[in-house]
């Protein structure tokens, strides 16, 4: 009686041993991706997520979906997901998890992995953004440039016609002083011409050029008297 107590007592702590092993909570698995997790459209991404025991069962799953299940057995203490083809649907919160032969129940989720995939459009935005910044460019360098030679072409325009009126203003006193100096020419030649038209006291400038001639003729015949004279 004793002895059947004994192995009662015994059978049902060892179930006792197994239930609580059973019931254990597995820690947390790490998931890490193996590339960026910006992926390009239509591009792939391998994920990663280890454990702490070997012979485990992993499963990776979306935050977003909870439809999405990919299971992996393995013989080690972690598995790979490749994830190929990505479109933006694909892109979310990722997470795994795993068991162990013993154990019915899955571990705790591990930490979140966000993947985000670019859309087909983001390259044509980008080059389409790029495009107008350098049109943007282009015409505010056009603007000034056409803003530097109208001030150019004003400034020249500016000068040009102040040394022209300079020059203007100059001939226009040329002018004023040559009817000046006609009319003190006028002037002068009217005085001389008068003066030489007056005729001396006595006669006139024949009459006085006449009688020196004759002055000047009859004093060598006199001379020439005197002598025969003498």
């Amino acid at each position: 009686m004793l002895t059947e107590f004994l192995s009662l007592l015994c059978l049902g702590l060892s179930l006792g041993f197994e239930d609580e092993k059973k019931n254990e909570t597995l820690p947390k698995p790490s998931l890490s991706a193996l590339s960026s997790l910006v992926v390009g459209y239509r591009g792939n991404v391998t994920l990663r997520c280890q454990s702490h025991f070997q012979n485990v069962t992993f499963v990776l799953g979306k935050l977003q979906d909870s439809r999405y299940r990919q299971e992996q057995r393995s013989t080690g203490h972690k598995a790979e997901f490749l994830l190929t083809h990505l479109e933006p649907k694909d892109a979310g919160m990722y997470f795994c998890a795993y068991k162990t032969m013993v154990s019915q129940e899955w571990s705790g989720e591990s930490e979140y992995l966000q993947l985000k995939v670019r859309d087909v459009h983001d390259g044509h935005g980008a080059t389409g953004v790029k495009s107008a910044n350098r049109l943007i460019f282009a015409a505010t360098f056009s603007c000034l440039s056409i803003s530097v030679l109208f001030l150019a072409v004003f400034f020249i325009n500016r000068c040009t016609q102040h040394g022209s009126s300079h020059g203007d203003s100059t001939k226009r006193t040329s002018h004023s002083e040559f009817p000046k100096q006609e009319a003190t020419d006028l002037s002068n030649l009217e005085r001389i011409s008068v003066s030489t038209e007056r005729p001396p006291q006595g006669g006139s400038h024949a009459d006085l050029y006449l009688r020196q001639s004759l002055s000047s003729a009859e004093e060598p015949q006199d001379l020439v008297n005197v002598q025969c004279d003498r």
